[in-house]
């Protein structure tokens, strides 16, 4: 979801005093909170299963929208648009919105990962090709300029007020080291050693409840490092990363937090395509193989058969610290 907040901004393009509506999962809602581009935010709880979906749907129709984009063609939003494209009959067909939907590509996907022939349009780029299908309406795949996540003050206040309860000053690095799975993690042992080797700087960790490993990478220099690992909610990590210098991070989640805010980061990109950055403020440090990339969402298996994870393994502590420690990073 975090990619496509650049979306709204290009549609006020399209239509300057016209509204935006968003439909969300509920738990990925505070990113949206206090974006200017966007009037109204419609939340899904999935907890409410079908009858809350069809709730939601009920809310929608009555809204009388012109222009209905699908970014994520997949069921739920599948049933949305069914339910909010009217059958077409001679009364209707100069009135029906305006319909655009993100494709799958299928076939190119199949063509990639079965027989490694990449028809991408490349470099890899997740913001863009969301963008892309808006010029059915006229409007270009550039990206509007950052930030275009905007963080609410209290969450910004709690994380200052953790690190003067903790006495860490307000210069550090923020480092997500896990990622939904895990060969789109960077080695444990990596991220230690980029600590031990930037001796002068602080971190803090970020990530979710079940990322208990990170714990093993701030007892590295704990008086250098916070774990911060399931203390934070959305918003407060995304403002731990406002606040820090710069952000060092797997292709997971946190990355485009960062790319919204127009964070200077370094970005380690392993098996998976479609998380790729989009932004200048971002330095991606990748390893070329041929076996890259293996999977969709980079769940594996790994595919290399002359080093087990060699697509990040092979990413240095001493890369990544010689990335930080350029003038344009920190």
């Amino acid at each position: 979801m975090t990619q496509s907040l650049s979306i709204p901004a290009k549609l006020k393009e399209l239509s300057p005093n016209g509204e935006v509506h968003w439909v969300t999962r509920e738990d990925m809602s505070p990113l949206l909170q206090g974006h200017p581009f966007i009037d109204h935010v419609w939340k899904l709880d999935r907890k409410l299963g079908l009858i809350g979906l069809f709730k939601l749907i009920f809310q929608l129709k009555k809204q009388g929208f012109s222009h209905i984009y699908d970014a994520h063609n997949n069921m739920r939003s599948h049933l949305i648009s069914w339910f909010l494209l009217p059958p077409l009959a001679p009364t209707r067909v100069f009135d029906m919105p305006h319909f655009v939907r993100k494709s799958q590509k299928r076939w190119k996907r199949f063509l990639l990962f079965k027989f490694h022939k990449n028809t991408y349009k490349m470099p890899f780029s997740g913001q863009r090709d969301l963008l892309e299908p808006l010029k059915a309406w006229g409007i270009s795949d550039t990206l509007p300029p950052a930030p275009q996540i905007f963080i609410e003050q209290k969450s910004l206040d709690k994380v200052t007020a953790i690190l003067k309860e903790k006495k860490f000053g307000s210069e550090f690095v923020t480092l997500a080291p896990s990622a939904a799975f895990e060969l789109k993690r960077w080695p444990v042992g990596h991220w230690q050693n980029l600590i031990r080797q930037m001796s002068h700087e602080k971190f803090i960790c970020l990530g979710g409840p079940t990322d208990t490993f990170i714990q093993e990478i701030a007892n590295i220099a704990p008086e250098r490092v916070i774990n911060l690992a399931g203390a934070l909610s959305l918003q407060e990590s995304s403002a731990a990363i406002a606040l820090s210098k710069a952000l060092v991070t797997n292709d997971t989640g946190l990355l485009h937090v960062a790319e919204q805010l127009g964070k200077k980061t370094v970005a380690l990109m392993g098996p998976a395509p479609f998380g790729f950055p989009s932004r200048p403020s971002t330095e991606i440090l990748e390893i070329n193989l041929a076996c890259r990339p293996c999977s969709k969402h980079g769940q594996g298996p790994c595919v290399n058969k002359i080093k087990f994870h060699q697509c990040l393994v092979d990413i240095t502590p001493e890369q990544v610290a010689s990335s930080l420690q350029k003038e344009s990073l920190l």
